[in-house]
């Protein structure tokens, strides 16, 4: 492998300088370069050749060639009138390695991160798009200190504080008995801000792991730099910042944030420990050289806190050039300074105090209930700015009318409630086993997950009403389909088939729909958990104890049915999880999910999931600028298949003006509009499409019906020849013919290129393309 390698690599630059591809005959050789999609595949199935070779890249995204293909600079003649093929391969990006599983646990950071890029397009509102970026990133934040105040709700109330502190729950649980008093006969770590220090181990782990994968996976995958060039200007073309030459390489962004979320970890850690010690230290005729300490702790976190709240607030992405600078002291001495503080408190926590002893619960609703009430403000702050945005420059096109960025945001906020309240109930109903002894988790908890089953409820009966409108849809394809295939002997059994594909595919255009109402719904119940939980301070069967039988009847089924779905949610969510980790398909379903969450670079969260575009992009923009950079006038189709026509797109933008006339794009199956135009406007918005549409050689795309991911273009026809092809059939026979004698199956999403109008089109394309192109100027020439 690594022979022909090199051997292909000595044979493009002899072609580029006056070898046998140098002369008239070197001109006509083109490539197509394909780029598959959601779920991967393998280079083999790509090139429809089991003898591939890798001729540049590495394990984890690479270039294949046939092996017959791989000298083809050296034999122009031998491909007149057809491409060499080549397959860029990066499914390993997002479903590699069992590790990767894991990356389950981050959903709650993947989703906020998509709302930085769902903004509103926006002219001259330079200050309304830095405030709407700071408010995702303010709530990314608190998505950390939720996650971390779970794990010391987990660790440090419930196991050590209630249960090592109950005499009954601590026998049950032999491994908790150097910590409970009654059970050690008062040994050293029984006393109860030593329990304290020695639990906050696991939160502080926790932070210190998210810390860690962050900053691996930046290494290994975000840390590939895009090709220096300079920035083109946007006011003349309406281009998408896609294009900009920074926008694939935030090194200098998620260093900050990483070191401010891992200091806002560890405050919070912090902030749990002291703050028990310090309610004890304050009772009257407490000791006051504690109590002195106690204030100064909570001072020194405060101060701490608002630095970490500076640090995210005070710099966004650099995309208008190669950023490449790094805040070494601020990166650094952050975190090393908030380590220092929870070192100082576990101590402070840990000091002797005479007559201490643990009861009830930690003072846990206020910390939950001010992170609940955050989030919502932020959400709806954020709906406004995005509101402001949107009516800037109206997209009738955008999902929500703009408003999806709020709504995800929202979205994630209640996963991450779930999520938390779900660990701290399983961990609770395990450790009480006979649900009296201990006052388990705060009541905000059992609120939130007590309005879960009306929400389930509400959605059910969404879903109803789109499986009858898809119904209606169908009983409408049922004609369509038959005059697409006039002329066949009728198969009503064939016909519902094909009609039902089709009426489901347009469910993905209902998905705006589904958001808003699941979002609205959750904003809603949410404010009333919390303002449940505040005002009563118990549990909703306990609160609606004296009213009516039938309220609390209602309230006791929901607060019982809500536990019980948020037990079994999270007992799936581990297993899919286990399996993923152990079962390659799984992991290859879960990474179908991360092909779309993690395209965005880490610009909200810097615990999200990695991006995995930040590696393929540059590598199809090298790619691509080699080879229309020859001094032989090579062309270049690149071919896009769903996820791949999105990488497409995105490496095209990132080449100069020079190479894209190069280039034609031929995309299949692709989301560019259905899903990325209108879930990110600011981006893949109409006038982004136009300014690539008229900036490449040609572009064309396919479609079907039947698919429920891609779908057309919609360009406006004044942005020269038409990209869409007319709606492919599918299936691509009826009945049974000649060229098909057994039944040609519903392709829906898949298998582009068994359709003739795939070569149809990509023949088209290497028609378009000029066989001779001027050579390049001397500053594209330096560039490369």
């Amino acid at each position: 492998m690594e022979h022909a390698q090199e051997r292909a690599a000595r044979n493009g630059a002899d072609t580029a300088t006056d070898g046998p591809g140098g002369g008239p005959e070197g001109a006509r050789i083109a490539l197509e370069l394909l780029v598959h999609g959601v779920g991967g595949t393998t280079p083999q199935d790509m090139l429809d050749d089991p003898r591939t070779v890798r001729i540049t890249g590495d394990d984890t995204a690479a270039v294949f060639r046939r092996t017959e293909d791989v000298d083809a600079e050296l034999r122009p003649d031998d491909y007149r009138g057809k491409p060499v093929p080549e397959a860029y391969v990066w499914c390993n990006l997002t479903s590699g390695n069992s590790a990767r599983a894991l990356w389950l646990l981050l959903l709650p950071f993947m989703v906020v991160n998509l709302a930085h890029w769902m903004r509103p397009t926006a002219r001259d509102r330079d200050r309304t798009v830095r405030c709407y970026g700071l408010l995702v990133r303010l709530a990314g934040l608190t998505l950390t200190v939720l996650l971390v105040a779970a794990a010391c709700e987990v660790a440090l109330d419930l196991t050590a504080w209630q249960c090592a502190g109950t005499p009954a729950c601590a026998e049950r649980h032999s491994w908790l008995g150097f910590l409970s008093p009654a059970v050690s006969d008062g040994g050293w770590w029984s006393r109860p801000g030593r329990r304290l220090a020695l639990a906050a181990v696991v939160p502080a782990a926790l932070t210190g792991l998210l810390w860690y994968l962050s900053r691996r996976t930046w290494s290994a995958y975000e840390s590939q730099q895009p090709m220096s060039r300079e920035p083109e200007p946007e006011e003349e073309s309406g281009r998408t910042s896609l294009g900009r030459p920074g926008f694939w390489y935030g090194r200098r962004l998620v260093a900050r944030l990483r070191a401010a979320h891992t200091a806002a970890g560890l405050l919070t850690v912090a902030a749990a420990v002291g703050s028990a010690a310090a309610r004890f230290d304050r009772r009257p005729g407490g000791p006051a050289l504690l109590d002195i300490l106690g204030w100064l702790l909570d001072a020194a976190i405060v101060a701490g806190a608002a630095v970490v709240v500076w640090v995210v607030c005070r710099r966004g992405r650099s995309e208008n050039r190669l950023d490449q600078e790094l805040d070494e002291h601020l990166v650094r001495r952050l975190p090393v300074a908030a380590l220092l503080l929870l070192a100082l408190a576990l101590v402070y926590a840990g000091w002797e105090r005479p007559g201490w002893q643990s009861a009830g619960r930690l003072p846990g609703d206020p910390t939950f209930g001010a992170i609940a009430f955050l989030q919502g403000l932020l959400v709806i702050v954020l709906a406004v700015v995005a509101h402001v945005l949107h009516r800037t420059s109206p997209d009738p096109r955008a999902a929500m009318r703009g408003l999806g960025g709020p709504a995800v945001v929202m979205l994630a906020s209640a996963l991450g409630g779930v999520m938390s309240g779900g660990v701290a109930q399983r961990v609770a109903d395990w450790l009480d086993g006979t649900g009296t002894s201990m006052a388990g988790p705060p009541a905000l908890l059992t609120w939130q997950a007590s309005v879960i089953p009306p929400l389930l409820v509400l959605l059910l009966l969404l879903c109803g009403w789109l499986a009858w409108r898809a119904w209606q849809l169908r009983r409408t394809e049922l004609g369509t389909v038959e005059l697409d295939y006039a002329g066949e002997p009728q198969d009503t059994a064939r016909t519902r088939r094909i009609a039902s594909t089709r009426a489901m595919a347009t469910l993905t255009d209902r998905a705006p729909l589904f958001v808003a109402v699941t979002a609205a719904a959750t904003l809603l119940l949410g404010a009333g958990a919390l303002v449940g939980a505040l005002t009563t301070d118990e549990t909703p069967s306990a609160a609606a104890d004296e009213t009516y039988a039938f309220v609390h009847g209602a309230a006791e089924t929901a607060q019982a049915l809500g536990s019980w779905l948020i037990g079994v949610g999270f007992i799936l969510f581990v297993t899919w999880g286990r399996r993923a980790y152990k079962d390659a398909s799984a992991r290859r379903t879960i990474g179908i999910l991360w092909d779309v969450g993690t395209f965005w670079p880490r610009a909200a969260h810097p615990f999200a999931p990695p991006c995995y575009a930040e590696r393929a992009v540059p590598d199809l923009t090298w790619r691509m600028a080699t080879w229309t950079r020859a001094e032989d006038g090579r062309r270049l189709v690149i071919s896009g298949h769903s996820q791949g026509s999105v990488l497409a797109a995105a490496a095209a933008w990132q080449l100069t003006p020079a190479d894209r006339k190069r280039v034609a794009l031929l995309t299949y199956g692709s989301p560019l509009e259905r899903l990325y135009g209108r879930w990110f406007p600011a981006h893949f918005g109409p006038a982004a499409l136009s300014s690539l549409h008229a900036e490449v050689d040609c572009w064309r795309n396919l479609y079907r019906l039947t698919d429920p991911i891609g779908g057309p273009v919609r360009l406006p026809g004044d942005c020269g020849p038409g990209v869409d092809r007319q709606a492919l059939k599918d299936p691509l026979a009826y009945g049974r013919t000649p060229e098909h004698p057994l039944p040609a199956p519903i392709l829906g999403h898949s298998d582009y290129q068994a359709d003739p109008a795939f070569a149809e089109e990509r023949e088209r394309l290497l028609g378009r393309l000029r066989p001779q192109v001027p050579p390049q100027r001397p500053q594209a020439a330096a560039d490369s």
